[in-house]
């Protein structure tokens, strides 16, 4: 059970939590849609550190869509899953050294993307485990 109410606007739990605001949950949906999207990463690769960020994030919601499928993975996906974790470990504060890992398989454009991506899952992960969001039943 959430610790607030469901609102009437959204078209996901997750919406409706964010939904007491409708400009919130506007704005969050549209930088959600951008990052989820095909930009200089795959937006494959972005679901697997989306899955990996939600195993340590605490949202319940986020985990129930899956874990990593490291069968999937290429080796950029291995990178930036691994990226992820060293997130999850550092939170936040990552070494130089894991950057100089990033920059042997990515650009600056992919490198920002992936960030920004880390940083906003993460947020919306957060949101989901401290409302208390839990998956859809069906």
């Amino acid at each position: 059970m959430p610790r607030i109410t469901f609102s009437e606007n959204g078209s996901s739990s997750f919406q409706q939590l964010l939904g007491h605001n409708q400009q919130v949950m506007k704005e969050w949906n549209d930088l959600g849609g951008v990052l989820e999207a095909e930009g200089s990463l795959s937006s494959q690769l972005k679901e697997q550190v989306r899955r990996t960020l939600a195993q340590e994030n605490g949202c319940e919601y986020c985990k129930a869509k899956g874990h990593p499928e490291p069968h999937l993975f290429d080796e950029k996906t291995s990178v930036a899953v691994g990226f992820a974790e060293a997130f999850l470990f550092y939170r936040g504060n990552i070494p130089l050294t894991v950057f100089n890992v990033l920059h042997n398989s990515f650009g600056d454009e992919e490198i920002s993307e992936l960030c920004a991506f880390v940083c906003f899952t993460t947020a919306s992960q957060f949101f989901g485990a401290m409302t208390g969001l839990q998956p859809d039943p069906s």
